[in-house]
């Protein structure tokens, strides 16, 4: 049984850092993974992906502040994702998706926001307050 749970969000001020895991139960190292967010009255935006090689793409509105890992080291179809958040600011608001696809997912996060990943966690919330 495929399984994605995430952890770690919560509020924190302006500034501030977090960090989310994703546990991902059932599923092989080697395909595309990513995260993602939604806030209301927004849509999904796709702000990270990582692929079976480590090769990692951000969106330009989290690239420098954000950096996406991933701990496959088991190896028995148990991978665990990180998403370290530095530098935090109000507009990163929003609930916090990790989501797995085939590996060709990962060739453009531009256009990962209109593919169907297929697995998806329950999602965490951010909040950031100024």
């Amino acid at each position: 049984q495929v399984q994605l749970v995430e952890s770690g969000g919560g509020s924190v001020q302006a500034g501030g850092s977090l960090r989310l895991s994703c546990a991902a139960s059932g599923l092989t190292a080697n395909r595309c993974w990513g995260w993602f967010r939604r806030t209301p009255g927004h849509g999904r935006e796709g702000i990270a992906l990582i692929d079976g090689d480590d090769k990692t793409q951000y969106a330009a509105s989290v690239a420098g502040r954000f950096t996406f890992s991933r701990d496959d080291a088991r190896n028995d179809l148990h991978v665990t994702l990180y998403l370290q958040m530095t530098d935090l600011i109000p507009e990163d608001t929003a609930t916090y998706y990790c989501a797995a696809g085939p590996t060709w997912f990962c060739q453009n996060l531009n256009r990962a926001e209109d593919l169907n990943f297929g697995y998806w966690g329950q999602g965490t919330q951010v909040t950031v307050s100024p």
